[in-house]
């Protein structure tokens, strides 16, 4: 029900989560008012500060709809870009159409979305294939939108049980992945490079040294896994890296990098095609630096476990060290101030 997904919002939110992703499957006693509903308790009852949407296809009307409940980035992944392929693993449902899943981006940016993220589940087909279209996609978006797609995923298949699709047929390495990565970040260098937790914490360490940009965390494959639903016998595949929110971050500032919890580019308008232009123009940088300097301290602030305060402090430190623009420094430590006084939600 609508409250019982506010609840598993309220149990990540308890994790130091700031954002989330609704994860939908094909039901046809639930549509996109049932989706609206779950947003809307979402956004009620917990501070969630913005949601994004992987749904089945829907229409252009439809989507109007769903994007006036205030949600941000709506996510589809093609599965396989190779028809065959497609038609073959699809041979019935609604997600059988083809063309209806490979035109629904287009259809999701002319309802008003400004963001939408796609992928392929890379093992279905040959993987090569699967970039190459992906990219091509990104591209036509690009083309007719202004905008090319504001993240694109890397699944890589894996065994769930009751499938007939056989996850060797097309192997994926993991020096294949780190290729896939490294050819979209050249190719699509404004996209959030997302990997999921179907990867090991090892190879994922390896993707952000390759140009990945985006970590899930924590993330359970079972409806109600956050909470006390049943996470073994409704879990639709398992995960590999299981490590917490606070250790991913660790993980990242360890290596030298900077964790960041930012949600700020969906609620101030740089969207679409005004996020490709920042982007593109390299402004965007002082934005992403002084927003993950900002999210961090809050983070620090009001989760403080585990021993990595010094190791976060540090990593905001040496942010602050790298902002140049004295103006923006300025404003940056009016702000820290203001998170250390109790006030939240600090950004530029």
């Amino acid at each position: 029900t609508p409250h019982e997904a506010a609840g598993e919002a309220l149990a990540l939110e308890e994790r130091g989560f700031k954002r989330a992703l609704l994860v939908l499957g094909e039901d046809p006693e639930r549509g996109v008012d049932y989706i609206i509903d779950v947003v809307n308790a979402i956004y009620k009852e917990s501070k969630m500060r913005i949601l994004h949407v992987n749904a089945p296809p829907m229409s252009v009307e439809e989507f109007k709809k769903l994007k006036s409940s205030g949600v941000g980035l709506y996510q589809s992944f093609q599965e396989t870009y190779h028809k065959e392929t497609y038609e073959r693993v699809h041979p019935t449902g609604a997600k059988k159409d083809y063309l209806n899943r490979i035109n629904v981006m287009d259809r999701a940016l002319e309802a008003g979305f400004n963001d939408v993220g796609i992928g392929a589940l890379l093992g279905l087909y040959d993987f090569r294939f699967e970039v190459l279209s992906t990219i091509a996609h990104s591209t036509h978006l690009f083309e007719k939108f202004k905008a090319h797609a504001h993240t694109i995923s890397i699944p890589r298949l894996r065994p769930a049980e009751g499938s007939t699709v056989d996850p060797d047929a097309w192997p994926v390495s993991d020096e294949d992945m780190e290729r896939v990565v490294s050819v979209y970040r050249l190719a699509v260098p404004t996209a959030g490079i997302v990997v999921t937790t179907r990867e090991s914490e090892e190879l994922r360490a390896r993707l952000i040294d390759a140009g990945a940009s985006q970590l899930s965390a924590s993330s359970s494959t079972a409806p109600g896994g956050y909470g006390d639903g049943d996470k073994e016998t409704l879990e639709q595949f398992s995960t590999n890296d299981q490590r917490t929110l606070e250790e991913v971050m660790a993980s990242i500032a360890k290596s030298g990098g900077m964790p960041s919890l930012c949600t700020t580019c969906y609620r101030v308008g740089r969207v679409g095609e005004s996020f490709t232009r920042t982007t593109t123009s390299g402004e965007m940088e002082k934005f992403c630096e002084a927003n993950a300097i900002l999210t961090l301290k809050e983070f620090l602030l009001d989760n403080r476990a585990n021993g990595n305060e010094a190791l976060f402090e540090s990593s905001i430190k040496d942010a602050l060290a790298r902002v140049e623009d004295s103006t923006l420094k300025d404003e940056l430590f009016k702000k820290l101030k203001e998170l250390e006084e109790g006030k939240r939600d600090r950004f530029f």
